[in-house]
């Protein structure tokens, strides 16, 4: 697959079948999120891979909750609270995997966070595989119950949850809005 493709085609994946994702593939995508740019060279990168649906399934629970009683949170995301409130609704929708992308705090931490996460999900899309990056998750996953939760070593904050699955179909693309663009010459 060529990059621009991969790039255009990629989409936010919420429908998996109920298939494992081998652990060579999780290493192999979590190996092209390490050749992200990164701010001098620090790598400050730390990956957690959940596969237990039960932890997930806890995960999920606690990080509804979180945002419910966090009305900052929630208001500022409009329509979410009915979703939130859902029983039936799963943050993570039954993904066979979530991949944590923590950083070691430091300047610019957030942005390598973020460039690996796109690495990654790009890599998981050409090997046929879906993501998605469930910010619901990330408020828990920042607290002191979060963090103990998926015993993350100290010093790394939470930046990146993404789910990665076997697509369950087709997802049709989102148009995009014409790119605001200032051109100084």
């Amino acid at each position: 697959m060529e990059l621009l493709e991969a790039i255009y085609q990629r989409r936010a994946v919420r429908s998996f079948k109920k298939l494992p994702v081998a652990e060579d593939m999780l290493q192999e995508l979590i190996d092209a999120a390490i050749q992200a740019p990164n701010a001098v060279n620090a790598q400050p990168w730390n990956f957690t891979v959940i596969r237990n649906a039960t932890l997930l399934d806890k995960i999920s629970a606690a990080s509804k909750q979180h945002m419910l009683a966090s009305p900052g949170e929630v208001s500022a995301m409009h329509g979410f609270r009915e979703y939130l409130g859902n029983p039936d609704f799963h943050i993570f929708y039954h993904a066979p995997v979530l991949v944590l992308i923590s950083v070691r705090g430091q300047d610019w931490a957030a942005e390598d966070a973020a460039l690996a996460a796109q690495n990654l999900m790009l890599a998981a899309h050409d090997r046929g595989l879906g993501t998605c990056w469930i910010g619901f998750a990330q408020r828990w996953l920042q607290t002191g119950e979060g963090r103990r939760f998926i015993d993350l070593p100290s010093g790394c904050v939470p930046i990146a949850p993404i789910i990665v699955g076997h697509p369950d179909g087709v997802t049709p693309p989102v148009p995009r809005k014409a790119p605001v663009i200032q051109w100084i010459d």
